[in-house]
This record gives structure tokens, C-alpha cells and sequence, in this order.
């Protein structure tokens, strides 16, 4: 830790117990150790000795007025006493190579997390995943974005790491009482993600980075025992009577173990499809729809930290932006959904013949492009003309299936995406031309009325207009909404019990995470695998 600098006409202070205090200072105090140690000083109103310790606990920039504040939470420590870091250890867990197995499908946040805790508690987790590990992956984004081809099994939302690995990296959450936050930051750490995550209060580690630390995680798996399997898609389950005992792949193979934890991920379309088949409860669920908006990050940084350039020692700027809007009698909220500054949005089609985009940041943020999703909430009034008879529970799903397809037909049938200038499309007007963009199959400029549902759109346009008021300059034709983002969450929900999390019609499903309905997000899809494999083992102890 660097040595406390000497601060003139103040008493010494001796340091006998670690104590924290809130700093709130200027961007050019908070990032120059030399003027933090300072500013320590003057708030502890003592001269700090030369083998002092401090750590950063917490930071957050406030930029709501014109003079941006750093806001700070130090821990200041005994030379000897700074504590440790982490107290997760990847070296903690027991060889489970002999123990019984428990099968997880789905490697995403929310199954590796799942299968991590399960491994610790005693358990030898196989975890099942239909697409590729997070090398060979890459080939297949490549495809979709030079050649516009769409592999169903390996793509921006399936394969290891799920779709947070290569859409973003964005670990903020408000699900604070889901499970412990500080421990899956921790995990991520130990990993090898940044140690800024433990502190930022909102964490971010980067689409170029997540893949080395997914694939650090398969390896704890592997080490202590664990199996992986890649390109191994689920066909169905295998259920005994009223209990879930394994699954049976697509070449025919059986996998059975004590149970079976679900957590494959909101796209994954034809999971939904056969627990309909085989008679296990799903319902239909509200999500949101909606446009990406694309600006220059520049004009963001303006808008937001109210300066014509960005310090270097400030982020890329973002926003979160919400408005109430009535539409045929009906409220309707229009939000802003992933935002990325410094990022790009990317093709998230699962399958071809539809057109989905989503955004992601590298770890820098340093894209000249800003995207966020703004989305309107969907409600079950909107699907019912979607909704058969025989399948009432996939209403929402089918919506959803109509206006991706409806975005690929408008953008040529190819993944170019259906766009607009956004004040264009605000006044009602078409768009000319279209701007460059980050979206690499290209864009093709379409009037989005024909894109969207008639009630999205109005809404849409009533949200922009109040957005355009609370942020200057937010409205422009030098910003463009590209479509659709129709994944912001599952349209289908699994139901468990509150407390066991056990499916409530068959034994030994559990489901877990965004596909099943109850996460949104890496954080909260990473704390919901753990609270569930904790109450698979509850319900289900080592004998």
C-alpha cells in the first residue's frame, strides 16, 4: 500500500483498529493517490503515519449537477492488519469425483454458479451445455456477423458462459436480498477478473475478458472432479413416476443423478417446448420489447457529465431513463434496458429467420458508439391472439417468435437489422439515409412502425419525447433505433416453491435462473444458481 503523505500542522494518528470513513471529493482527488492520502488526512483530522494501509471499499460517481463528485468508502487499517482481499478460495472445494452426481443444463451464470456451490456442498456436478466452449464459440459469432448465418446451437446466447460471455458483462444488480453479492464478485475475482469489481458500484468486466474467466471456472470443475459437457442438447427428460431423474440427449444418451437443476437460458425455446410436451407445468410471462437506441458516446459524455469532452479519468458516460405512458387506456413503462456506453450491439438471433440484436461493452468501453435497449413492458392482454388452445402457456413465446420474425423479413431476410433515424421516427417520418453504426451485418432503413406492434411503437414514441426532456439532445436524427430487443427476459416462467425451489408438480426439478423466470442479469442469475443448488442439498442431503 503506498505510504501516507505528510500533511503539515496535524497531530500524528495511531492507527490501533481498522475504521472506515466516507469521502466525497473531486475526480482529480479521488484517482491521484497522492491527493486521496491528502483528503484521508484532512477527514481523520490527523497526520497519517508512513506505514499506513488503506483500501477503497466503494466508489460511485455522482454527475447529477455540473461539478461531478467521487464518492468514496475507505477502510483504513494497521500497517500489520489489512485483511485479506478474498475469502473465497478456489483451493477450498473437495474432490467430488466420487460423489453422487447432480445434473445441471445450462452453462450459463446461472448453472456454472449452480454447479460451483453444488461441488462445495459435496455434490459431483455434470453440467450440460447445447453449444460450444468459449473458443470454438467465437467461430460462430463471426458467422452470424460477416456471413449473416445463424448456427441454432452455438451463438450469442447459447454456448459456455451463456449470453452475458459474449453480450456485455454488466455485473449490477438491485437484487440485493437474492444472495451474496460480495461472494460471486468474489468468485469472479479469484477467477481472474479485475479487482475494481469488489469496489465500483456498478461493476463491469467486459465482453473481452469474461471468456478466460468463464473457462477458469470450468477448470475449478474439472479439477475437483466435475464433468463438462459441450454440444450436448437436452431432448428430454427422464421422469419416474413424480420424480426428475436425469435427461436423454439428442444422440439418445442417458445421464442420470439425484436430480436435475434447469438453467438454460431465456432463449432457449425448445426447453419450454418439451416440459410443455411432457406434461410439466410452465406459464406465460410478461417481458419487454422494444429498440436499441444508438448514439455517439460523445454526445452521452456531454449530455451527462455537462463538459464538451471527457476527462480521461472519468468512464464512458451512461444513463438509466424511464417514463409512464398511456396507450388505449392501458399504462404502459418504457425503460431503458442493458445500456452500454462504449460498446456495440450485436446480432442475438437464436435460430434463422429472425432478427434480434443486443448490446455489449468490452471491458474498456471505448467503442465511439453508446447503445441501450428501450423496451416497453409487454402484458398478458398482448399475447392472447398468439394463444392456442392447446398452449396457453407459450402465448407469450409466439408473440415474441412474431415480431423477431417480422424484423428479419423487413430487413431483407438476412441479419441486417430493420432501422430508423430516431427523430424520424418520433415525428412519424421515414429515414432517407441511415448513420454508421456498430451493428456489423449493417442496417436497413425501414419505417419501424411496420416493424413493431402499433402499441410498442406509440409507446415508444411518448417515452423518447420524455426522455428527449429529461436528457437535451437525447432525441436527435444523429441517433438511430435499430430492432428488435425482444430477449430482455423470459416470456415463459417455470414455477417452483418459494422456499424449496423445487418444481411444484415433479420432484428433483429445480428451476433456476433468466430461462426459468426468476433472474435478470449475471449477478442475480449467478446468486439464484447458488441459492438453488443450497436448497437442492437441503432437500436432498449426502447420506
Amino acid at each position: 500500500m503506498p505510504a501516507g503523505r505528510v500533511v503539515s500542522r496535524l497531530k500524528p494518528l495511531h492507527i490501533m483498529s481498522a475504521h472506515t470513513i466516507e469521502l466525497r471529493l473531486v475526480p482529480e482527488e479521488a484517482f491521484a493517490p497522492q491527493a486521496l492520502e491528502a483528503a484521508i488526512a484532512r477527514q481523520l483530522g490527523r497526520r497519517l503515519p508512513a506505514d499506513f494501509s488503506y483500501r477503497i471499499l466503494r466508489r460511485s460517481i455522482d454527475a447529477r449537477s455540473r461539478q461531478i463528485w467521487i464518492q468514496l468508502q475507505v477502510g483504513i487499517y494497521p500497517p500489520t492488519a489489512l485483511p485479506p482481499l478474498l475469502s473465497y478460495e478456489r483451493s477450498a472445494y473437495p474432490d467430488v469425483t466420487q460423489a453422487p452426481p447432480v445434473i445441471v443444463v445450462g452453462a450459463g451464470p446461472a448453472g456454472l454458479f449452480a454447479a460451483l456451490q453444488l461441488a462445495e456442498l459435496g455434490y459431483r456436478p455434470i453440467l450440460i451445455e447445447r453449444g460450444k466452449d468459449v473458443r470454438a464459440r467465437r467461430r460462430d459469432l463471426a458467422a452470424i456477423n460477416k456471413d449473416q448465418h445463424v448456427n441454432p446451437e452455438s451463438n450469442y446466447c447459447f454456448g459456455e458462459g451463456g449470453a452475458g460471455t459474449y453480450s456485455d458483462g454488466k455485473l449490477y444488480t438491485r437484487s440485493k436480498k437474492r444472495g451474496d453479492i460480495r461472494r460471486v464478485l468474489e468468485i469472479f475475482v479469484a477467477h481472474g477478473a479485475v479487482e475494481d469489481i469488489l469496489v465500483d458500484a456498478h461493476p463491469h468486466i467486459g465482453t473481452n475478458k469474461l471468456p478466460k474467466i468463464i473457462q477458469a471456472m470450468r477448470e475449478t470443475l474439472l479439477e475437483i472432479g466435475g464433468e463438462v459437457l459441450f454440444d450436448t442438447r437436452v431432448e428430454s427428460l427422464i421422469r419416474q413416476g413424480d420424480e426428475i431423474r436425469g435427461v436423454i440427449t439428442a444422440d439418445g444418451t442417458r445421464i442420470e443423478g439425484l436430480g436435475v437443476i434447469l438453467a438454460t437460458g431465456h432463449s432457449a425455446r425448445d426447453v419450454f417446448e418439451l416440459l410443455h410436451r411432457q406434461q410439466i407445468l410452465i406459464e406465460a410471462k410478461p417481458f419487454a420489447l422494444g429498440v436499441r437506441v444508438e448514439h455517439a458516446q460523445a454526445l452521452i459524455d456531454q449530455i451527462q457529465y455537462h463538459r464538451s469532452e471527457r476527462p480521461d479519468y472519468l468512464p464512458a458516460a451512461a444513463y438509466s431513463l424511464v417514463a409512464q405512458t398511456q396507450i388505449g387506456g392501458i399504462e404502459r413503462g418504457v425503460f431503458s434496458f442493458c445500456m452500454c456506453p462504449g460498446g456495440f450491439i450485436v446480432p442475438a438471433a437464436t435460430a434463422p429467420g429472425e432478427v434480434v440484436v443486443n448490446g455489449m461493452s468490452p471491458s474498456r468501453r471505448d467503442s465511439k458508439y453508446a447503445n441501450s435497449g428501450i423496451v416497453v413492458a409487454i402484458q398478458p392482454q398482448d399475447w392472447q391472439s398468439y394463444t392456442h388452445p392447446d398452449e396457453a402457456a407459450l402465448g407469450a413465446l409466439r408473440f415474441q417468435q412474431a415480431v423477431e420474425q417480422q424484423a428479419c423479413l423487413m430487413g431483407g431476410n438476412t441479419q441486417q437489422a430493420p432501422a430508423q433515424r430516431l427523430a424520424d421516427f418520433v415525428k412519424g417520418k421515414p429515414s432517407s439515409s441511415l448513420l454508421p453504426t456498430s451493428y456489423q451485418p449493417g442496417l436497413v432503413s425501414t419505417v419501424m412502425d411496420e416493424v413493431l406492434p402499433g402499441f410498442v411503437a406509440k409507446a415508444l414514441r411518448e417515452g423518447f419525447q420524455a426522455f428527449g426532456k429529461k436528457m437535451k439532445g437525447f432525441v436527435s436524427n444523429e441517433a438511430q433505433i435499430v430492432g428488435v430487443e425482444s430477449r430482455t427476459s423470459s416470456p415463459v416462467r417455470i414455477p417452483r416453491d418459494n422456499e424449496t425451489c423445487e418444481h411444484p408438480q415433479v420432484k428433483r426439478l429445480f428451476p433456476c435462473g433468466e430461462g426459468a423466470g426468476y433472474a435478470g442479469g449475471i449477478m442475480s442469475a449467478a446468486m439464484d444458481g447458488e441459492r438453488v443448488a443450497k436448497a437442492f442439498a437441503q432437500l436432498y442431503p449426502l447420506k
